[in-house]
């Protein structure tokens, strides 16, 4: 016999499960957000940087070593920022989706 304040409390708790799953990936959304800006920020900077140092160079020599470092440093950065990133929105993703691995535990047999 299927009773009403079974299905209520079913409701109940999915609908809790769901509320929990959007506040996290809220916060995994604003954590790439801020991630992206610190990373923009940084590379503004370090370009800027760049720039006033070639601007007082006097050889070419010099210029060249100027901006060897400068593309040598930016790959660094831009590979590291990359794959923080990336790993942001792995756990993002994981969050995103723990509610359905919950429901999908209960209606799985479990292994024998």
């Amino acid at each position: 016999m299927f009773k009403v304040e079974d299905f209520q409390s079913y409701g109940k708790e999915h609908f809790e499960q769901y509320v929990a799953s959007a506040t996290s990936v809220q916060h995994g959304l604003q954590a790439i957000a801020s991630a992206y800006g610190d990373y923009t920020k940084k590379s503004f900077e370090d370009t800027k940087s760049f720039v006033e140092k070639l601007s007082g160079v006097k050889s070419l020599d010099k210029a060249m070593e100027a901006q060897t470092d400068f593309a040598r440093s930016a790959y660094e950065t831009f590979v590291a920022e990359s794959q923080k990133i990336a790993g942001l929105y792995s756990d993002l993703a994981k969050q995103a989706f723990k509610p359905v691995e919950t429901i999908v535990s209960k209606f799985t047999p479990a292994a024998q």
